[in-house]
């Protein structure tokens, strides 16, 4: 079997949100709860549905990480990956499957590489679900 899918014991921790997301507490994290509108801080590997990688902020060979600072807002960032933070505590790690319709609908949307390689390959997989596991970091 894949080690990526759940075991058999693990699928009652999906949850599926009204946005059509769905969601696992990897982790539970402690401190402050993230709410709509809050600045968050937090680390992501996004993935095709398949496991393939597409992008992440935590450099994948030397562990150095570049997180993310955004506000939680659907004018800033895509509402499937607003959606599976509100509710987070700092340290806290979810999974979720983002489908593209709360995806990247507009170009505008963050989260999103800085280096255009990066940028083009996260935006060529727009139109399919992509798989986030997010660590957050702070509630700023």
């Amino acid at each position: 079997g894949n080690p990526e899918s759940p075991g058999q014991g693990r699928l009652f921790r999906y949850r599926k949100l009204d946005s059509g997301v769905k969601l696992e507490d990897v982790v539970d994290g402690e401190g402050p709860v993230a709410r709509e509108g809050d600045l968050v801080q937090f680390n992501y590997v996004c993935r095709r549905a398949n496991g393939y990688f597409v992008h992440s902020t935590v450099n994948q060979f030397s562990g150095e990480s570049k997180p993310v600072t955004l506000r939680l807002d659907v004018q800033e960032m895509i509402r499937g990956l607003k959606d599976v933070i509100i509710g987070m505590k700092a340290g806290g790690k979810r999974r979720a499957l983002i489908p593209p319709e709360v995806g990247y609908i507009e170009e505008s949307l963050q989260p999103v590489p800085e280096e255009f390689g990066p940028r083009r390959s996260l935006l060529s997989h727009a139109k399919e679900p992509l798989v986030f596991e997010v660590q957050l970091l702070k509630v700023l």
